[in-house]
């Protein structure tokens, strides 16, 4: 099980990197880790949790945006269905097919690579806001969103270079790529939820349900802030600094894994 120190980290994991292009999953497996937590149906099921605690930031911090254009619905559902199709048809095999930590290192430099250079490789760019996306830019980055079924990948990071490749803004992309998130995680966790359904009652027991709390919250909060100082970021300086950040980090852990 999971005690109060923990349950506090993987909150302030979760809320940090979540809404970044530096996968939360790959975080919360090496936090995980270090925190000497062992892998358990509980701790799916915690994981799951916590990340409705990050998602429920967005629609606060973009209630008017969402209550004043039904466009932005239309494209954000457009763009969730590959991840409906291919969640349902591909989810476990790539879970299954992409395992280890290895794999991890090599996902955070590989796409610390991208986010380096993704501003060099693009020229055009289209300066209309979300709620102008159209079907085909709609459909190019749910597609690419699907990529974060690979373990590793982030889904903020793939849809955000989706968006990008589709023409969006930097602001743009990282905009619509936390809208898109709203629909993508909620069906995730849904269906995760379903699956231990039998088993809810026993992880919500005692202090359980104390330090589900615990983290919820402090991964609602710590998103509220991650979710600024992403949009802050990007516009000064692009996604250079991420793919940075996701190099040296993907080495850091390589070297630990080879000297432990």
């Amino acid at each position: 099980m999971i005690d109060f120190f923990q349950a506090f980290i993987l909150g302030l994991i979760e809320g940090l990197s979540e809404f970044l292009p530096i996968s939360s999953t790959a975080h919360l497996i090496v936090g995980e880790l270090f925190l000497s937590i062992q892998p358990s149906p509980y701790l799916n099921f915690f994981t799951i949790f916590i990340q409705l605690g990050a998602i429920s930031a967005v629609p606060i911090l973009y209630f008017k945006r969402l209550t004043t254009s039904i466009n932005i619905y239309k494209s954000v559902i457009i763009s969730f269905i590959p991840a409906v199709i291919l969640g349902l048809l591909l989810d476990e095999f790539l879970e299954n097919l992409f395992q280890g930590y290895w794999f991890i290192c090599i996902s955070w430099i590989i796409g610390g690579f991208i986010l380096v250079f993704i501003d060099q490789w693009i020229v055009e760019i289209n300066d209309d806001s979300i709620e102008e996306i159209n079907m085909i830019q709609s459909i190019k980055i749910g597609l690419f969103q699907c990529l974060a079924m690979i373990p590793g990948v982030s889904r903020s990071g793939a849809s955000i270079i989706g968006g990008r490749l589709a023409g969006l803004s930097h602001q743009n992309a990282v905009e619509f790529s936390f809208l898109l998130g709203i629909p993508t995680i909620l069906g995730a966790c849904a269906k995760k939820l379903f699956d231990y359904r039998s088993e809810i009652a026993d992880f919500t027991s005692g202090n359980n349900v104390i330090y589900l709390t615990i983290s919820f919250l402090v991964s609602f909060i710590v998103a509220l802030f991650s979710i600024k100082f992403m949009i802050s970021l990007v516009n000064q300086y692009g996604f250079k600094y991420f793919g940075y950040y996701r190099i040296f980090i993907g080495l850091i852990f390589g070297i630990y894994l080879l000297w432990r």
